[in-house]
């Protein structure tokens, strides 16, 4: 067995474990389906894991695949991730009662300070007191890569397409894209630290290191790859496969890999425990919505 085949068998085993894994905890909350508006969006999150490895696979088995194929399949993934961090963001809603929308902001979270941080601090103010507007305003951060991510992969897809593509256009949507998981990951950790204590029942540290980690690990390591292919560091050995080719399935190697980790990880963060056992963090969702 060559390293082809191998990568090939061992990618398989990963995909099948990450799809037994995520159909299993996805299987678990449908026999417990209790309160559906928090639960369809801790199944939107949890299929993540099983999307992005087939979706890596893919990319795997057509190796030589145009750039342009690429690009959609990383285009899948990324807008799917987009919707996964609008998800998470509704899920922490649902958790506090708060409802943007209905202008609904429970008093007792009312007037609470956000600490912003460096570079933000260029922006906002240090210290702002919590209310509908910061609210809104934390909501829109997150947001704004829902639709920012969908029209730069139509347009990278486009560009790619008509062959006007070149390495500085390939550089600013990288830029614009990075800034943009950037602010809507702040956002969520913003979030986090205003809410700890109220999200601590629903271990939100977890559910959130979930969804930091695949974007985070997604994205960084495809920059880092870029970076290894310039400086030379990556090469190819085959006359049948460039360096550009090798960096993609390396990529997608590297994700299905990582995607078995994650989808073990969320049979913990986002278990359908607290739903059919009916337990006290339910129960005081329950009592606040009355």
């Amino acid at each position: 067995m060559d390293r082809g085949q191998f990568t090939l068998m061992g990618s398989t085993v990963c995909v099948m474990l990450c799809l037994h894994f995520a159909i299993q905890l996805v299987s678990q909350h449908n026999l417990s389906w209790k309160k559906p508006k928090e639960q369809k969006a801790i199944v939107i999150i949890v299929l993540m894991t099983p999307l992005y490895a087939i979706s890596s696979y893919v990319g795997l088995l057509d190796i030589r695949g145009s750039t342009t194929f690429f690009t959609f399949l990383e285009s899948i993934k990324e807008c799917y991730e987009a919707l996964v961090m609008a998800k998470f963001l509704a899920l922490l809603y649902t958790y506090l009662n708060i409802s943007i929308s209905k202008n609904i902001v429970p008093d007792e979270i009312k007037g609470r300070e956000i600490h912003h941080s460096f570079p933000m601090t260029l922006f906002q103010p240090h210290t702002v007191r919590l209310d509908h507007k910061n609210l809104k305003l934390l909501k829109n951060w997150t947001w704004q890569f829902v639709v920012i991510r969908p029209v730069c992969s139509v347009l990278m897809i486009a560009c790619q397409l008509l062959d006007i593509y070149p390495s500085w256009l390939s550089w600013t949507f990288t830029i614009i894209l990075n800034v943009s998981v950037s602010l809507a990951l702040y956002s969520l950790v913003i979030f986090y630290h205003v809410f700890a204590k109220e999200l601590a029942p629903h271990k939100p540290l977890a559910k959130f290191l979930c969804v930091k980690g695949i974007v985070f690990f997604c994205f960084w390591q495809g920059i880092v790859l870029d970076m290894f292919v310039a400086m030379g560091l990556i090469k190819s050995n085959h006359f049948w496969l460039d360096v550009e080719h090798l960096e993609e399935a390396l990529q997608n190697m590297l994700v299905i890999v990582e995607m078995v980790f994650f989808s073990l990880f969320m049979q913990y963060a986002y278990s359908a425990e607290p739903y059919r056992t009916g337990s006290l963090v339910s129960e005081k969702t329950d009592k606040k919505k009355e």
